[in-house]
């Protein structure tokens, strides 16, 4: 009987311990972002589908080179006088006809403009890598900026949580001093308006945080009713050195895939010169056919016409341009102007990647002296709201005093904040364009 009461009591102990594993909801790390986000991101799907159409078409032009080869068939049914399509004859009868035949043509010589095409679509593939690449880096500096604007929150909520729960402390104390009439009721009125707004402040923060946290859901592209919740990393104490802002420059200029992509804009529109020009050279075909034919005007049965009438035809055609009415030439100029136009479409590229850098550089370094400062504000505003606290407990400090002290721990808190998370931002930007992986 104890026995099976301890088997019972083993049975529920496993079956509580797996039930409450269930439960546990999973957390997100910012890697676990990425990692969905590169598989499941709208944006990163819609510039490889633009890739894989890049691809199909390069596949496609190195077909170009191929000869092509066609079927043909054809009854006919003649009256009166005609030309017998099968014997060239001409009869006054009625004729019945069946042509059959298998045509082939290759070009031989375009002006280069089939290889210059290939060649051209091979960039756009690589260009089209590039896009997709560049996808990848938006959605992850998205995704990066959307997480530590999360923590930034929940340390937010934290403050607000903490700054009400002494709030409502100090509103009790304010309510038992005015029924001992202790103390003025504006003291007590005090104390009411600075909870309903240190509530007011919560709920500000934690609306804040849900908007934040749709964002993040949006670019992991899960759905509304599927829960979310981020991991807290655990916080560092090495200190972020800022790079020199001209070396991260140089690097980037390398390794951004936007820069390659204007790069490669570059080269894609001089193979475009390149395919216009052809226009102004020859083009050189070859062609050959098999053929054979049924007419009811011999007298031979369907298969011994067929190889009495079979015949081959081979030849060569050379096709000179001489005037086009200046499409060539339109075709030529419009080329050359694309060809500046990508190279003002890169020099933009460059300048927009070192405003970028530009501004997270300037950002880092104003960001951690900020901290150093804030960080000495907030730890002396809390000591003297601390002191305060102990003050009004022993009703030598009124309650005005008393909420002065605690919005200016409340500011000095919320600057420590913003400076804390301002810094891990954009220091991991620098990194980021150094082609180095975003951690926090």
């Amino acid at each position: 009987m104890k026995i099976a009461v301890i088997i019972s009591l083993l049975v529920c102990s496993l079956s509580s311990f797996g039930q409450g594993t269930q439960d546990v909801k999973k957390q997100w790390t910012l890697e676990d972002c990425f990692a969905y986000a590169k598989e499941k991101n709208i944006s990163i799907k819609t510039a490889a589908l633009s890739k894989d159409a890049a691809s199909v078409n390069y596949e496609q032009s190195k077909s170009s080179r191929l000869p092509n080869l066609n079927g043909s068939a054809s009854q006919n049914l003649s009256f009166g006088n005609s030309i017998d399509p099968i014997t060239s004859d001409y009869v006054s009868q009625k004729v019945n006809s069946t042509s059959l035949g298998i045509s082939s043509a290759v070009t031989l010589y375009q002006g280069s403009t089939i290889s210059n095409q290939i060649k051209q679509n091979k960039l756009l593939v690589d260009q089209n890598s590039m896009f997709v690449e560049e996808a990848q880096n938006n959605v992850i500096l998205s995704i990066t900026e959307a997480y530590i604007q999360i923590l930034y929150n929940k340390e937010g909520i934290n403050v607000a949580e903490n700054n009400l729960k002494a709030s409502e402390k100090e509103v009790q104390r304010a309510k038992l001093r005015l029924d001992a009439g202790t103390v003025a009721r504006k003291d007590y009125t005090d104390a009411l308006s600075q909870a309903a707004t240190n509530k007011y402040n919560l709920i500000a923060a934690q609306n804040d945080l849900t908007k934040q946290v749709l964002i993040l859901k949006q670019l992991l592209e899960l759905g509304p009713d599927q829960d979310f919740e981020i991991a807290i990393p655990l916080e560092s104490n090495a200190a972020e050195v800022i790079p020199n802002k001209i070396e991260v420059y140089n690097t980037a200029i390398s390794k951004m895939p936007e820069i390659k992509a204007s790069q490669l804009n570059v080269a894609v529109s001089q193979k475009e010169l390149d395919i216009a020009k052809g226009g102004y050279l020859p083009t050189l075909s070859l062609s050959g056919s098999l053929g054979s034919g049924y007419t009811n005007t011999q007298d031979l049965s369907f298969s011994d016409q067929l190889n009495l009438n079979f015949n081959q035809r081979v030849g060569l055609s050379l096709s000179v341009p001489i005037f086009n009415r200046n499409q060539t030439k339109a075709q030529v100029q419009n080329a050359k102007i694309s060809i500046d136009k990508a190279q003002i479409d890169l020099q933009t590229a460059q300048k927009d990647l070192y405003k970028k850098i530009q501004t997270a550089w300037e950002n880092a370094t104003a960001s951690s002296e900020q901290l150093v400062s804030a960080q000495s504000a907030k730890e002396a505003a809390e000591e003297s709201y601390s002191l305060a606290q102990k003050k009004y407990e022993l009703g030598a400090l009124s309650t005005t005093d008393l909420v002065i002290s605690q919005n200016t721990y409340t500011n000095t808190a919320q600057n420590f904040i913003q400076a804390k998370y301002l810094k891990i931002l954009y220091t991991q930007l620098l990194a980021f364009y150094q082609g180095n992986e975003i951690k926090i």
